[in-house]
């Protein structure tokens, strides 16, 4: 196959590690933004979108800032080959007419939220079928600085509002997992605030009520927690579950009942594993464009 990946940043690398590891076959090109761009081994240079027809490409992988998400999609469309986009879909809404011509133009799409396919969540979503829910909370608190040790964090795009960043659309794999979980809420409330000592223009916390007709969902996420903590707890009742996303691990009223080894990078492989599936069979993939674009209208 041949994959045409447009942004190549770190996210872009964990891609090419996956696509290397499904099959080293792989032919991977990037599309670069300038001729003093660095070389990449094993990845081909591409420097203008005019050069792409002459490259049969089987999927575009986007990956550049999510500022620069729907720019990307409008000058891939005419191409008509499959999209895989990372998370967030854009950083901000009114982008209907876009979304319209990628349906209009029958492109598949996939939105990589990689949380869907991790042990613990996994095993959540069968375990929680039929079980009266009452009460959800989630959680999410790391520290930008630790993200990027070797990288100024105030200069890449999570910090910068204007490249798309912020905790909410950095972080909106808990609003995606919770829609996967339990489907659309029926009304949203949030906070948004950026006043912690990171010192940041993009918001770096963020508090949401999600309304569901039989329970209420709670999530915050943030920037500045230097003891890092991800987990989703469910009450039912006569049960807690703890899902425990940074140890991979399911408890129930304080018992570990599930705990996998799986690496979170693993979730790479099997997203884009799934997504060539897709492509394969020619059929319609969760969290496509336009599911994402829900998701999105509830993070923003």
């Amino acid at each position: 196959m041949k994959v045409l990946i447009v942004g190549l940043g770190s996210i872009a690398m964990k891609h090419i590690n996956a696509l290397r590891l499904i099959d080293s076959t792989f032919e991977i090109f990037a599309l670069r933004s300038s001729l003093t761009s660095p070389k990449i081994y094993g990845v081909n240079n591409l420097y203008d979108y005019s050069k792409i027809p002459q490259i049969n490409f089987d999927f575009a992988i986007i990956s550049n800032p999510t500022s620069l998400h729907a720019e990307a999609i409008n000058n891939l469309i005419k191409f008509s080959f499959p999209l895989f986009i990372e998370k967030p879909l854009f950083n901000e809404l009114e982008k209907e007419h876009l979304i319209n011509t990628v349906n209009d133009n029958g492109i598949l799409t996939y939105v990589a939220c990689n949380l869907r396919f991790f042990d613990c969540l996994l095993f959540t979503k069968d375990f929680v079928k039929g079980k009266k829910i009452n009460e959800v909370n989630s959680y999410c608190g790391s520290y930008l600085p630790d993200w990027r040790p070797d990288t100024d964090f105030r200069l890449v795009y999570s910090a910068n509002r204007k490249m798309g960043g912020g905790v909410h659309l950095d972080l909106i794999h808990e609003l995606d997992y919770l829609y996967w979980l339990f489907g659309k809420p029926t009304k949203i409330s949030k906070i948004f605030k950026s006043n912690s000592s990171l010192k940041i223009d993009a918001v770096d916390y963020a508090n949401y009520t999600l309304e569901y007709d039989d329970f209420v969902s709670s999530v915050i996420l943030n920037y500045y927690r230097k003891d890092a903590k991800r987990k989703l707890e469910i009450v039912t009742d006569d049960k807690t579950i703890l899902v425990d996303l940074l140890n991979n691990t399911v408890s129930e009223n304080g018992k570990v009942i599930f705990q996998s080894q799986q690496n979170p990078i693993e979730t790479y492989e099997s997203q884009l594993r799934y997504f060539i599936d897709v492509i394969k069979l020619k059929k319609k993939s969760f969290n496509d464009i336009n599911e994402a674009y829900q998701i999105l209208k509830m993070c923003l």
